[in-house]
């Protein structure tokens, strides 16, 4: 048994693999993809199958400010517990918002003057870390929360850190039938190139769960990681 949750990277890409339209926070696939004839017909279905996923949810504070989280106002609270990793983004607004929204709010950060700690909400718990460690923080989501299932819905450059730390169960990506290049518009997984043929080995291969045709050209994809011995 594993001393962390079970986690599922789940995303929404082109079928270039790119989780952006832009290589700038003004574009994004939310705002973009409704507007664009031949997507938008198909793109309920992403939304739909998001309210299917884990009762956990893990994100970054970039992601969620570029979502606005920072100005909305306060939504009504939902069964679904929220992790975010934030250092910047976040205001307190954007904190308490969560702190509305979550039937559980863990915030990990390596920032000691992060708006959060101004905050006194019940649900809402910190995790501090000198320096980011996924590994641990994930331990702690399960031993101290009760998170036994979490659904990964990061940036490029942090699935890149959850794909390195072995930290990725399985990948459960909806892919939008258009095509959107470009050298610095994110994908599905972000960082640093591989530096060998030996570390591409250690991330491990998948192993297709599950291959849906869905309305609209769209497309439904879902693996298992296989790690190999040694990167359990």
């Amino acid at each position: 048994m594993m001393d962390r949750p079970i986690t599922t990277l789940f995303m929404m890409m082109s079928v270039d693999g790119k989780i952006s339209t832009g290589p700038t926070d003004d574009f994004d696939v939310d705002r973009d993809f409704p507007l664009l004839e031949g997507v938008r017909e198909g793109l309920h279905q992403y939304y739909e199958i998001e309210q299917t996923t884990d009762l956990w949810s893990f994100n970054t504070g970039r992601v969620q400010g570029k979502m606005g989280v920072n100005e909305l106002p306060f939504p009504p609270r939902t069964p679904v517990s929220f992790v975010l990793l934030d250092n910047s983004h976040l205001t307190e607004h954007g904190v308490r918002y969560f702190c509305a929204k979550s039937n559980t709010f863990v915030l990990i950060t390596s920032n000691p003057d992060h708006p959060a700690f101004q905050v006194t909400e019940p649900n809402l718990h910190i995790l501090f870390q000198e320096r980011p460690f996924l590994s641990d923080a994930f331990v702690r989501l399960k031993s101290e929360y009760g998170c036994e299932r979490l659904t990964l819905q990061s940036g490029a450059t942090i699935n890149h850190l959850l794909l390195k730390e072995h930290l990725i169960d399985y990948v459960d990506v909806v892919v939008a039938p258009v095509l959107i290049g470009g050298t610095d518009t994110p994908s599905l997984i972000g960082g640093s190139s591989l530096a060998s043929r030996e570390e591409l080995n250690r991330l491990g291969v998948l192993k297709l769960i599950d291959c849906t045709a869905l309305e609209d050209s769209w497309i439904r994809l879902r693996y298992e990681v296989k790690k190999v011995e040694g990167n359990e």
